[in-house]
């Protein structure tokens, strides 16, 4: 299957980046989607959507005060409009040589590289590489919603190892963030009552 471009970078950095793309795709992926950006060196470099940033221009403003907008519109601006969607993506790790780093890449992609939606056996692949290494990624990153974007991440990869037939995943890695969140209970709390709300994990009395 062919993987799903979503759009092209804008800006990045050795710890993540940004992508633009128009507004009739940002239906994928999700907030903690799993994407992709193959880099020029054959190494291809894995990331979390953690923001999706939609910003107004001109017309929207003079739109968003009219009366009874037409629905087509709404359509033309939204899949003409100048500003991209603009998502922003958390590095967790790599791929180089057919080997899977929970590391961030040697380099960050370039302007206008294009990324792409893992498909489910490429998250299958990388979660399920190492002892979850990449956790940290996203546990020392202060400016992101942790335990939403744990929680999201967590759902949707959890499914697609059921889909694979490994039902012990989302425990493995529960059990796995209990242990690195000891020391930091409300951080703890607050991951698994989002983990909670997903009904793929119940918070033990214990923790």
């Amino acid at each position: 299957m062919k993987p799903i471009e979503l759009g092209r970078l804008l800006r990045a950095s050795t710890q993540g980046c940004v992508i633009g793309c128009r507004v009739s795709q940002q239906d994928t992926p999700e907030f903690g989607g799993m994407v992709k950006i193959p880099l020029n060196d054959g190494t291809c470099a894995y990331g979390l959507v953690y923001d999706i940033h939609i910003d107004d221009d001109g017309l929207v403003r003079q739109l968003v005060i009219s009366d009874g907008v037409a629905d087509e519109v709404i359509a033309d601006n939204r899949v003409n409009r100048n500003v991209p969607v603009e998502m922003s993506v958390l590095f967790i790790g790599y791929r180089q040589a057919e080997r899977i780093y929970h590391l961030l890449p040697p380099r960050p992609p370039l302007s206008l590289d294009a990324i792409y939606a893992c498909s489910e056996q490429e998250v299958c692949q990388f979660t399920s590489t190492g002892r979850f290494g990449y956790l940290r990624h996203i546990l020392r990153s202060q400016d992101l919603p942790a335990g939403e974007l744990l929680a999201a991440h967590i759902r949707q990869a959890g499914q697609a190892q059921a889909r694979a037939g490994n039902q012990a995943w989302v425990d493995a890695i529960s059990q796995e963030l209990i242990i690195l969140l000891r020391d930091d209970y409300n951080l703890l709390i607050s991951v698994l009552g989002a983990l909670a709300d997903t009904r793929l994990y119940s918070p033990k009395e214990d923790v």
